[in-house]
C-alpha cells in the first residue's frame, strides 16, 4: 500500500553524524518536526536550527516551501537563518582579513536565499556592505564577494534602490572607469549599476552623471564583461527621457559602437550565448525606436521646409542638376509629375503623409533612397512613369506602405520583450542600416509588382506577397545586407507561389469523398505517430532558463521525461547543457499519475503577476504550467515557440487529451498529404493483369479495399 500523499520520506545529515531517515508528515508544524531530529542527535535548542537541501542551492525550507520536499530528497540541519545572518555580520566586520574573506565568501552564497535575506537585511545587513564598499578598503576576492552579497541582496527587492547613497554609487562607477580593475569586479559593478539604472528614475541621473558611454564602449573588447557592459548601455538608452535619447545615439554612433559589436561580438571568435543574443536584440528595438517619433509625425501641408523635400524628389527624379529657370516653367506641370511619382493625392501630394504610421518617416526613407542611392531610384521612377499599359508601378504610394509594413515587421514603438533573443546580425553591418533595409525592400517590391504584373487593383495582393518575402528572408538570419539581397532574389514570386501551394498540402486535391473517406483513415495513425514523437522529445528533455531580476547569470534548469513516461524529472544546472542531462543529475521528480493539468499563458501562477507588463508580452506566450498534487506547481518559459508546442503537446498526449498547438495541426496536415500521395502513387503503379471483361454492374461510391501498410 503506498504511503499516503501527506508523507515523504526523506534523508536529514547532521556534519560528524550518521543521515537520519524519516517520514516527514507535512501535516505536522516544521518547527516540532526539527525539535524531533535534534533530539535524535541530542542537540538542545532546536528553535536555533533549521532544515536545508542539501543539494543544489542548498535553500532553506520554512512552512510556505515545505510543499516542495520530494520523496528521498536529502536535507541538512543547519543554524536558523536569524543565527546565521548575526554570525556572518559579526564575521564581517571583524578584524581578522582571513575570516572576514571566508565570512564574505559564505554570505555571497547565503544571499540567494529569500528567507536568510529577509533576516539578513533586517540586521541592517545591507548597510553594512555599503559602508564597506564606501570605505574603499576592499579589495580582489573580497570585494568581489561583498559586491555579490550585496547585489543578492537587492534583487530580492526587499529594499528600494532609492536609498543607496551618492558615495556608494560613485565608489562603483569608479570601479568601472579605472583601467585595471579584476573582471569579477568589473562585473558586479555593472550588473549593480545596470540594477540601479533600471529600478530607480533618480539613480539614472546619478549613475549617468558618473559613468559615460565612452567608457563602457571601451569593455567590449573584454569577451568576460562585454555582455555587462552592453546590458549597461542598453538599460541607459532605455530609461534616457526622450529628449536624450537622440542625443545618446549621436553618442554612440560618433564612439563606433556598432562596428565595435560587429568586429568583437557578433564577428567574435565565441558563440553568442542566449544573454548576449537578448541584450543585441533590446540594443536594436531601442535603435528601431527612435523611429518613432518621426512614423508618428504628420506631414505640414503648409510647412515649406516640408515640402520643399517632396520637390526635391521630383527635382531628382525628372529634372536632373537643379535649374531655377526650368523649375519656374514647370511649377504647372508639377501635379503631372507627382501622378508619375505615384503619389495618390498629385495635386497635393503632402496630403500623402498625413496619416501615421509612417508619418514623416515613409518620406525620410524616400529621399535617403534619392540622394544616396540616385540611379536606382531615377531608374524605378521613370520605368514606370513611361509606361502605358496599366502596370505601372506607383513608387510613392508603395514607398510609403512599405515603410509602415517594415515598422509593423521590425516592431518599431515597441518596448523590448523579457526573453526574446531575436537579433538581426545584418542590422549591425551599416550606419544607416534602417534606411538601406527599405532601399533593398523597396527594389524587390517594384521587381515582385513586374513578376505579378500587377495593377493598380492588386496592390494588397503585391503588398501581401512583398510582406511575405521580407519576413521568410529575415527569418533565414542573413548576416548581411548582401546576403538580404541574394536571399530575397531567390523568394521570387514563382518561388512563394510554389512555397503557398506546398504548405496548402494540396488540399483543393483531396476533396472528393474517397480522398475525404481515406484521410479519416490515416488521421489516427498519423495523430500515434505525432503523439509519439512528441513523447520522445519529452524522453530527449529541454533545457530551461530562469527568469529573474537580473540576467546575467543565467540560471538554467533541464527537464525530461523517463522512459517509461511515468516519472517526470527536473534539476537545476548551472549552465546550458550540450545535448541529454542524465537522469542521475536531475535531483527532483513529479510521478506523471500526480499530474492533474497543464494551463497556459496568463493562466499560469508564475505569469499571473506579469502579465500586466508589456516587456513580458512574448514570455506569456511561452509560458506553461503543470499543476500536480497535492496544489503544486512546475513553471516553464519555453525558449522558442517550437519548444513550447512541443511540451505542451506531449504532456496533452502524456495525460491523454487532445493535442491542439499549431504545430500539431500542421504537422498533421503534412504528414497526412505525404501519406495520401504515397498511397494514390501506389494506386497509379498497380499493374491489373489481363482478364475477361468484368460483369456489368450498378455504380457505387469508391471504396478502398486494398492494404498499404
Amino acid at each position: 500500500m503506498p504511503p499516503p500523499s501527506d508523507i515523504v520520506k526523506v534523508a536529514i545529515e547532521w556534519p560528524g553524524a550518521n543521515a537520519q531517515l524519516i517520514e516527514l508528515d507535512q501535516k505536522r508544524a516544521l518547527s516540532s518536526i526539527i525539535r524531533e531530529v535534534c533530539d535524535g542527535w541530542s542537540l538542545s535548542g532546536s528553535e536555533q536550527f533549521a532544515l536545508r537541501y542539501a543539494d543544489g542551492p542548498q535553500l532553506y525550507i520554512t512552512e510556505q516551501t515545505r510543499g516542495d520536499i520530494k520523496n528521498g530528497t536529502i536535507l541538512r540541519l543547519a543554524i536558523s537563518p536569524g543565527r546565521a545572518a548575526r554570525q556572518l555580520l559579526e564575521r564581517i566586520q571583524s578584524h581578522g582579513i582571513d575570516a572576514r574573506l571566508e565570512a564574505l565568501k559564505e554570505l555571497a552564497k547565503l544571499s540567494a536565499d529569500a528567507t536568510f535575506a529577509a533576516e539578513f537585511i533586517n540586521m541592517e545587513g545591507i548597510g553594512t556592505l555599503a559602508r564597506l564598499v564606501e570605505s574603499g578598503t576592499h579589495f580582489g576576492e573580497m570585494l568581489a564577494f561583498t559586491l555579490t552579497a550585496f547585489l543578492e541582496l537587492m534583487d530580492h527587492g526587499i529594499v528600494s534602490w532609492d536609498l543607496i547613497s551618492l558615495s556608494f554609487i560613485k565608489q562603483i562607477a569608479g570601479y568601472v572607469n579605472q583601467p585595471m580593475v579584476d573582471v569579477s569586479i568589473l562585473q558586479r559593478s555593472l550588473a549593480i549599476l545596470e540594477s540601479m539604472v533600471l529600478n530607480s528614475h533618480s539613480l539614472y541621473h546619478r549613475v549617468a552623471q558618473e559613468i559615460t558611454v565612452g567608457q563602457l564602449i571601451g569593455h567590449l573588447s573584454n569577451q568576460e564583461i562585454q555582455t555587462y557592459a552592453i546590458a549597461l548601455i542598453n538599460a541607459l538608452f532605455l530609461k534616457a527621457p526622450e529628449d536624450r535619447r537622440q542625443e545618446m545615439a549621436s553618442t554612440l554612433a560618433q564612439k563606433h559602437l556598432r562596428s565595435i559589436i560587429l568586429n568583437h561580438v557578433i564577428r567574435g571568435n565565441r558563440p553568442i550565448k542566449a544573454e548576449m543574443a537578448h541584450q543585441l536584440y533590446v540594443l536594436q528595438v531601442l535603435t528601431f525606436n527612435l523611429l518613432e517619433e518621426r512614423m508618428m509625425t504628420k506631414m505640414d501641408p503648409n510647412d515649406q521646409a516640408q515640402r520643399d523635400v517632396i520637390f526635391e524628389l521630383r527635382r531628382i527624379a525628372f529634372d536632373g542638376e537643379n535649374d531655377p529657370t526650368g523649375t519656374e516653367k514647370r511649377k504647372a506641370l508639377y501635379s503631372k509629375d507627382y501622378k508619375m511619382l505615384g503619389f495618390t493625392n498629385h495635386l497635393n501630394p503632402a496630403l500623402d503623409f498625413t496619416q501615421t504610421p509612417p508619418g514623416m518617416l515613409a518620406l525620410d526613407n524616400m529621399l535617403y533612397l534619392a540622394k544616396v542611392h540616385q540611379d536606382t531610384y531615377i531608374r524605378i521612377v521613370l520605368e514606370n512613369s513611361s509606361r502605358e499599359d496599366k502596370h505601372e508601378c506607383p513608387f510613392g504610394r508603395c514607398a510609403i506602405e512599405l515603410t509602415r509594413m517594415l515598422c509593423e515587421i521590425l516592431q518599431v514603438g515597441e518596448l523590448p520583450n523579457e526573453g526574446c533573443n531575436d537579433y538581426h546580425p545584418m542590422f549591425f553591418t551599416h550606419d544607416r542600416a534602417w534606411e538601406e533595409f527599405f532601399c533593398v525592400c523597396i527594389q524587390l517590391l517594384n521587381k515582385t509588382w513586374k513578376e505579378m504584373r500587377a495593377t493598380a487593383e492588386d496592390f494588397n495582393k503585391v503588398m501581401q506577397v512583398v510582406r511575405e518575402q521580407i519576413t521568410r528572408a529575415l527569418a533565414m538570419k542573413p548576416s548581411s545586407l548582401d546576403q538580404l539581397k541574394n536571399k530575397l532574389r531567390g523568394l521570387n514570386y514563382a518561388e512563394i507561389l510554389r512555397l503557398r501551394q506546398s504548405e496548402r498540402m494540396s488540399q483543393d486535391d483531396f476533396q472528393s469523398p474517397p480522398i475525404i473517406e481515406l484521410r479519416e483513415r490515416i488521421q489516427p495513425e498519423i495523430l500515434e505517430l505525432i503523439k509519439q514523437q512528441r513523447l520522445n522529445r519529452l524522453c530527449e528533455g529541454s533545457c530551461f532558463r530562469k527568469l529573474g531580476n537580473r540576467r546575467r547569470q543565467e540560471k538554467f534548469w533541464f527537464c525530461r521525461l523517463s522512459l517509461n513516461h511515468k516519472m517526470l524529472h527536473y534539476g537545476d544546472l548551472d549552465e546550458s547543457p550540450q545535448g541529454e542531462v542524465p537522469f542521475e543529475l536531475l535531483s527532483d521528480k513529479i510521478p506523471v499519475s500526480d499530474i492533474k493539468s497543464v494551463v497556459t499563458g496568463k493562466d499560469c501562477p508564475h505569469m499571473k503577476e506579469k502579465s500586466a507588463l508589456k516587456q513580458n508580452k512574448e514570455v506569456l506566450e511561452l509560458a506553461f504550467s503543470v499543476l500536480y498534487d497535492p496544489d503544486e506547481t512546475l513553471n516553464f518559459v519555453a525558449p522558442n515557440k517550437y519548444e513550447y508546442c512541443i511540451w505542451t503537446d506531449g504532456l496533452c498526449a502524456l495525460l491523454g487529451r487532445e493535442m491542439g498547438s499549431d504545430l500539431t495541426r500542421s504537422d498533421l496536415d503534412t504528414l497526412i498529404s505525404m501519406e495520401m500521395k504515397l498511397r494514390l502513387l501506389d494506386l497509379e503503379n498497380i499493374t491489373i493483369p489481363e482478364a475477361p471483361p468484368p460483369v456489368p454492374k450498378e455504380p457505387s461510391s469508391y471504396n478502398f479495399t486494398y492494404n498499404y501498410s
